[in-house]
């Protein structure tokens, strides 16, 4: 896919998300949570390069001009977006599938048994169309399954099946239905 088309996408996403959108340049040039979407996409390339600190030191820039924290190391899928990213926090060994979204305040952080390796799985899995509500934390290597939605402020530490709404501190793991996981993720059909 070609960074035109990327750019395409990336907008649709964001206005499909969110009803407040006025236009696709609104969303191309005030969109902080794109604008660090965009960010990690190139320093994510520079840390597989092996290009650490300027990895690191482009993130850091990122998270200054965006306020949302996302380690060039995370591995990201397709058609992520954060809604408000204000102090979201992404941990270097997260992995996120396609179809992902965060309201502000979000952490997927690490929790590491002692003496674990640099490099070790410290941070969360979210698998495809996992929805995570304002202020939830996530923490430690766990699995969050496809299509789940975790409730703002919760307080995540153990894994979750596919189609899970979790919410709770700690949070519980009940059924999701398919009216909570629409309104979980307020998508609406909007065309560029």
């Amino acid at each position: 896919m070609g960074l035109l088309a990327k750019l395409r996408e990336d907008i649709s996403t964001a206005r499909a998300h969110d009803p407040a959108s006025r236009g696709s340049l609104e969303v191309f040039l005030a969109y902080s949570g794109l604008h660090a979407i965009w960010g990690h996409r190139v320093a994510h390339r520079l840390w597989v390069s092996g290009l650490f600190l300027p990895a690191r030191i482009l993130s850091q820039l990122v998270r200054f001009l965006t306020g949302v924290e996302i380690h060039p190391g995370a591995t990201i899928g397709r058609r992520f977006f954060i809604d408000h990213g204000m102090g979201v926090v992404i941990g270097e060994t997260a992995v996120l599938g396609d179809d992902v979204m965060l309201y502000h305040g979000v952490t997927l952080g690490g929790k590491a048994r002692r003496g674990a390796g640099r490099g070790a799985k410290r941070h969360p899995t979210l698998e495809d169309g996992v929805t995570v509500g304002a202020g939830a934390k996530v923490l430690g290597p766990v699995t969050i399954g496809a299509w789940s939605a975790i409730g703002a402020n919760a307080v995540v530490t153990k894994d979750a099946p596919s189609h899970s709404l979790i919410v709770g501190i700690p949070a519980t793991v009940k059924p999701l239905s398919h009216e909570t996981a629409d309104a979980a993720r307020g998508v609406h059909d909007w065309h560029i």
